[in-house]
């Protein structure tokens, strides 16, 4: 009584959506909705050009940061190389 299932091999992967990759892409999301909000008030505050070069400075530049952390990898892991010495670890005192 041999029973196959077919599982979706695809679940144990991070999400990507459009070269973003599992967290990357709520701090990619972060970004452009920064970049709109201090395109908005620079607008109100200064003048049209001047919320326009916000823009593209905030929302590229916050992009093209978030790409370049997310080549050093999905997580963030420390590599310690060092002994760890643990004495007395089983003796009840």
């Amino acid at each position: 009584m041999d029973s196959a299932f077919n599982v979706y091999k695809g679940l144990q992967k991070p999400l990507i959506f459009k070269g973003m990759k599992g967290n990357y892409i709520y701090y990619s999301f972060a970004a452009m909705m920064g970049g709109m909000v201090a395109c908005i008030a620079v607008t109100l505050l200064v003048n049209f050009l001047a919320g326009g070069i916000t823009l593209i400075v905030g929302v590229f530049g916050g992009i093209v940061i978030i790409a370049l952390l997310q080549k050093g990898g999905l997580y963030k892991k420390d590599k310690k190389e060092c002994i760890y010495i643990f004495k007395n670890l089983f003796i009840n005192g």
